[in-house]
């Protein structure tokens, strides 16, 4: 089996790409805009043409499409999250339509739930910014296309490698800047008080292997997450139970504009476990103290999220 990994050198890419290599058969290829890639692709400016042909020469059995952008101008965002997908899929119906496209969406594209509630892949999708509005449109061009494809809409992913640009990522390099200072030591964060579906890097990794080698259709969009809310404190709380920090946490800060008006998401796991047989397994105190440990740094990208 040939799989095309796009956006590989991200947190989720890099995770993914672990478990990728390990499927029995599988040859890996990589696509990004470094010249050590298989392909060089940049699908913010990619024309769907020229990708077919390229995409016919190395004849993937599989795609699977991390590239995305979780921060930037509106106009940045529109070209990776929503025409990127477009293009991916207009080129793969011309190169190698029986190819499989296993494309990473977001929770985002959910936008506002009821709390208490949990979402299903049938309920409506209102994201309320720019981000989630342009991941949304990619992964309706994914799930509209002729293809065999699926869109695994990712929750709020948390492990080893977490971005420097996340809340968790961000966190942790705070906690080892002003670890010396001891009790005198804050960290300031945004209102940490929000309910989010958290869940591990390389649960999601897993679910990408078995989307990439099932033997059969799936769904068009799957709910990847823990299928449990817990307020976003709960991040500060386990990394600074991981980290041993005795200082003091501010939440006076600013939040993150891509999660404001959502005071609560929560997902139904359910139609993923059915299908792909996946059940999340790490649980959050594990993930955190994983991340805590973790001596590479974050990804070099900053993935989807």
């Amino acid at each position: 089996m040939r799989i095309l990994l796009l956006g590989g050198d991200g947190f989720l890419g890099r995770h993914a790409s672990a478990v990728l290599r390990s499927l029995p058969g599988a040859t890996v290829l990589t696509a990004g805009r470094r010249p050590a890639h298989d392909l060089r692709l940049d699908l913010g400016t990619a024309q769907a043409g020229p990708l077919g042909e390229e995409l016919a020469a190395l004849a993937p059995d599989v795609v699977v499409n991390f590239a995305g952008a979780v921060a930037g101008s509106a106009v940045k965002l529109a070209e990776v999250n929503a025409r990127g997908p477009a293009v991916l899929c207009e080129a793969l119906a011309l190169g190698t339509p029986k190819a499989r496209l296993v494309h990473i969406g977001s929770a985002g594209e959910y936008g506002v739930c009821a709390e208490g509630e949990s979402l299903t892949e049938q309920a409506d999708a209102r994201p309320v910014g720019v981000y989630g509005a342009t991941k949304l449109a990619g992964s309706l061009a994914v799930a509209g296309s002729p293809l065999d494809a699926v869109v695994l809409r990712v929750f709020n992913p948390v492990g080893p490698g977490a971005p420097a640009g996340s809340l968790p990522g961000r966190l942790a390099a705070e906690l080892r800047r002003v670890a010396p200072e001891g009790a005198a030591g804050v960290v300031t964060v945004g209102d940490l008080s929000a309910y989010r579906d958290f869940v591990d890097a390389r649960d999601i990794a897993r679910a990408v292997g078995l989307a990439a080698s099932a033997d059969r259709p799936l769904p068009r969009v799957l709910n990847l997450a823990s299928g449990r809310a817990q307020p976003v404190r709960a991040i500060a709380d386990g990394l600074v139970a991981a980290s041993g920090f005795t200082g003091r946490i501010d939440e006076s800060g600013a939040g993150s504009e891509r999660s404001a008006g959502v005071s609560w998401q929560q997902a139904d796991v359910s139609a993923a476990a059915r299908e792909l047989g996946w059940h999340p397994e790490t649980v959050l105190a594990d993930t955190l103290r994983d991340l805590w440990l973790d001596t590479d740094g974050p990804a070099s990208t900053p993935g989807v999220a």
